[in-house]
């Protein structure tokens, strides 16, 4: 076991490059075993799902080489005959749900263990399953294993009674394989929605209206291999830029769509933060004093939950009372409890979480509880005096790359001890 020693007070300096989009990188790579040819998928992040991913692909069957240099993989699945992915690798990626989507589409059925992933609250899969029995699967829950089967999948209109990203890639990457035309209604718009489309719309799906609340998918009879890029990660780029105004720091975060970032962009604005936006890339800069803002997390374009947790480090030290209300996870604040740790005055009053600023944060040994909250506990540790001892680093790189590395390149005070 790893933990992260941070020495605070330290200002952040330079430029960051940002890497592949774990959220869309994780629903990309189970989905090209639809083509059942090579696909080579681009700019990935080093991250421990990808590794997960990797394991799980060759377990069924797929031939894969990553290549984390070149930040590339390829994945040859023309060998892969059925799929069953067992609890033991379903446990540690909660994204190996994906599998279902893609095998029910390519071999007609699949058995998943129940995925793992963070523990944030409850997050269940009946909207995937509503989808999947629409387009004519059959499903069961047997020992902990998700069984899907169709002789035959037809195109269906379908309205998700939630919003649900993961539904609604799973229920694309089904319907890709379908006869006739499905129509998702309320379905997610988040931008790594849009780059699953285009993936599988590369692979020779006919897939329209990805990004807006309603997708149609023509299906196809055939897919075949290609190449493609994942695009940048909107919530690692989030998170250098509330690490970069924590510290009262100037930092270009490079090798982002800004569009994405717009939610952050305009929270952070209103906290007094300055934002200069180019075509690739952002600066931020900030002179370490806060207004109190009040936030609701929501669906894209709202603002993402991913980054609640990061930044109710930084409204930690706002002048005055913030409040952040989370619609979308219920578990969404275990990491409060050690902020306070480092003096954070916070209370959580069932879905709100209520942030009375203090003038300073002090260094102490927390513990992450899950992969956002592990941010969280970074930026405290940077704006924090003295050192902040974090453990479970595992969360944190489940989702972010190399991120002592990149901070040390800042000027951060950061190093990893076993």
């Amino acid at each position: 076991m790893s933990k992260l020693l941070i020495e605070g007070g330290h200002k952040l300096k330079g430029k960051v490059n940002i890497s592949g989009f774990k959220n869309a990188a994780v629903a990309i790579i189970p989905a090209s075993i639809l083509a059942g040819d090579m696909c080579v998928i681009e700019n990935l992040p080093s991250i421990e799902d990808i590794h997960v991913l990797k394991e799980i692909l060759e377990y069924i069957g797929a031939e894969v080489e990553l290549n984390q240099e070149k930040k590339m993989m390829k994945v040859n699945s023309s060998s892969i005959e059925e799929c069953f992915a067992p609890y033991e690798l379903a446990k540690r990626l909660r994204a190996s749900y994906y599998l279902l989507g893609a095998a029910l589409g390519r071999f007609k059925k699949a058995r998943v263990a129940f995925p793992g992933g963070c523990d944030i609250g409850t997050r269940p899969i009946d909207q995937h399953i509503k989808g999947f029995e629409a387009l004519g699967a059959k499903v069961k829950i047997d020992h902990g294993i998700i069984h899907v089967e169709a002789e035959e999948l037809k195109g269906a209109e379908i309205y998700l009674d939630v919003v649900s990203v993961g539904a609604t890639i799973n229920i694309m990457m089904a319907a890709c394989r379908a006869k006739g035309k499905t129509i998702i209604e309320n379905a997610a718009k988040e931008p790594h929605i849009v780059d699953v489309a285009n993936f599988l719309n590369a692979m020779g799906a006919d897939i329209r209206g990805a990004g807006t609340d309603v997708i149609k998918i023509n299906g196809v009879e055939e897919m075949k291999g290609c190449t493609y890029s994942v695009i940048p990660d909107q919530i690692e780029a989030g998170t250098f830029m509330i690490m970069a105004a924590g510290t009262g720091g100037d930092v270009i975060i490079d090798n982002v769509i800004p569009k994405h970032l717009d939610p952050i962009t305009a929270k952070l604005r209103e906290m007094g933060v300055e934002i200069q936006e180019y075509g690739e890339s952002l600066r931020v800069v900030s002179n370490n004093k806060f207004k109190n803002v009040n936030i609701k997390t929501l669906v894209y374009p709202g603002f993402p939950t991913d980054l609640q947790q990061p930044i109710s480090a930084l409204l930690s030290q706002a002048e005055g009372t913030s409040i952040i209300t989370e619609t979308i996870y219920e578990g969404r604040f275990k990491h409060v409890d050690e902020l306070k740790r480092m003096g954070a005055k916070i209370k959580v009053e069932g879905n709100v979480a209520i942030i009375q600023g203090v003038d300073r944060l002090s260094g102490a040994k927390v513990s992450a509880t899950d992969l956002r909250a592990g941010a969280a506990l970074v930026i405290a540790g940077l704006m924090a005096e003295g050192v902040t001892e974090i453990d479970n680093v595992h969360y944190i790189d489940r989702g972010y790359e190399a991120i002592e590395e990149k901070l040390l390149s800042l000027g951060a005070k950061i190093k990893r001890v076993k």
